[in-house]
């Protein structure tokens, strides 16, 4: 599958940041899928992803079954097919056939499904322990991340058939393939020497009683304020924070006049920057190319269109994780 808006990259080397990571995930995820892929770009946040990941659904502790039930529900929530196909897949890996019977999966689906809104009761009783809480909070901030993503610059789904028999069985056949690797014994902490590490910020210390999580999470939020600095304009960057910090989990106002009246005393190059990262925060389904067009056009270069999606997009999971902890 294609990556939207990017150019074709070149393979990297087997020595470089991009090859390790790379050679990680096939092992251990069983593919290098488009949703870690798409990163390529910029090598520290393909890595800060990956352990992120890594750290939480696939080494986090718990029920593996569980964070996959979590990666499938924010992503239904969010309306990203892509990652609801992907991870029924691996919760069907994970659980066979059981998953729809099981009590314990549907009170974490019913927590998952709440994610997005900071009074739901059921937040403040979810189903795992204080000692996992990490690893399942964790899978969602950075399910809420993914799915951004992965909305604007992948397609509808992994699966070669998309509807009836047809997607049955490529389900079917997926988690056959992905079996082995879910079910490898993964040693925590073991991704993080990809990054130097780096302080937890305070909105994510949910993750600090798991040194595995905090680590990886710290090293991701500063690969990610690194490339958000060198893509996104300080105005943006502001704007898109302040926005972020009073949104309450809601779709805003499909008429996009809460986009324009925020950006209004913006300069043009500055608008098509904000209206950019405030949609990939707040609404990345309404992104169009012509929105990534008009950024381009003033910030070339696949670069500082991924730091721009990436540091918006993890603003709004690290708002999420805020009201989880």
């Amino acid at each position: 599958m294609s990556i939207r808006y990017f150019r074709s990259m070149p393979r990297p080397s087997r020595e470089s940041l991009q090859g390790r990571v790379l050679r990680e995930i096939k092992r251990e995820f069983g593919a290098e899928v488009e949703p870690f892929t798409l990163h390529l770009p910029l090598p520290e946040l393909l890595a800060g992803a990956w352990m992120t990941c890594r750290e939480t659904l696939l080494a986090g502790k718990g029920r593996r079954d569980g964070r996959e039930m979590v990666a499938a529900a924010v992503s239904s929530i969010n309306n990203c097919p892509y990652c609801v196909d992907a991870h029924s897949m691996m919760l069907m890996g994970t659980s066979g056939n059981q998953r729809n019977r099981d009590p314990y999966l549907r009170a974490v689906a019913a927590w998952a499904a709440a994610t997005r809104d900071p009074k739901a009761r059921s937040l403040a009783a979810p189903p795992f322990t204080p000692d996992e809480a990490p690893a399942f909070i964790g899978t969602s901030v950075f399910f809420h991340y993914i799915n951004r993503m992965v909305t604007i610059l992948l397609g509808s789904s992994p699966l070669p058939l998309k509807s009836g028999i047809g997607k049955t069985v490529s389900m079917r056949l997926g988690a056959w393939y992905f079996k082995p690797a879910i079910h490898l014994e993964k040693i925590p902490g073991t991704s993080l020497g990809l990054l130097p590490a780096a302080e937890l910020p305070d909105d994510l210390s949910w993750a600090e009683s798991s040194v595995e999580t905090a680590g990886a999470f710290a090293r991701f939020a500063g690969a990610i304020e690194t490339a958000g600095s060198a893509a996104v304009p300080e105005s943006v960057r502001n704007i898109t924070g302040e926005m972020v910090m009073n949104w309450n989990g809601g779709d805003p106002d499909i008429s996009g006049r809460w986009c324009d009246n925020a950006l209004a005393r913006f300069e043009a190059s500055e608008k098509s920057a904000g209206r950019l990262s405030l949609l990939a925060a707040l609404a990345p389904y309404r992104i169009t190319e012509e929105h990534i067009r008009e950024f381009s056009a003033s910030f070339p270069g696949d670069g500082r269109l991924l730091g721009l999606l990436a540091w918006s997009s993890f603003t709004a999971a690290r708002r999420i994780g805020s009201w989880l902890r």
